[in-house]
């Protein structure tokens, strides 16, 4: 029988961390399969931050889930702020562009901080 040098114990070990990752991937799609559909949508909220209303929730006919937002919709004193998710799941808005966030209620946030107590103008829609 041969004798186990370190290359044969590390080719080993290589070779049974391969077969764990692929388990792994291949049960990713079944767990999807299994009806979750990405990213879980977040809350939704009603709150008045710095003197300004702003809610969050889902679409609620599904609308806008094509867009960047992903079904979820952001306003600001009733005025709709568009809302984006990263690849990374973090949010931006087209207020707060440069400074990502994780909800979109800390979007909202930042947009009203941004803001400074101007008006949030309806943005053309395409």
């Amino acid at each position: 029988m041969p004798e186990i040098t370190r290359r044969r114990a590390l080719t080993a070990a290589a070779a049974v961390a391969v077969t764990a990752s692929a388990a792994a991937a291949l049960a990713a799609p079944a767990a999807s399969a299994a009806g979750h559909h990405g990213p879980v949508a977040p809350e939704s909220f009603d709150e008045v931050y710095k003197g300004r209303r702003i809610q969050g929730r889902p679409a609620a006919d599904g609308a806008h889930h094509h867009e960047h937002g992903g079904g979820y919709q952001v306003f600001i004193d009733g005025v709709q702020l568009h809302v984006m998710r990263n690849a990374d799941g973090s949010w931006i808005s087209v207020v707060s562009h440069y400074d990502p966030v994780p909800t979109p209620r800390a979007a909202a946030r930042a947009a009203v901080d941004e803001l400074q107590g101007a008006p949030l103008l309806p943005f053309p829609a395409n």
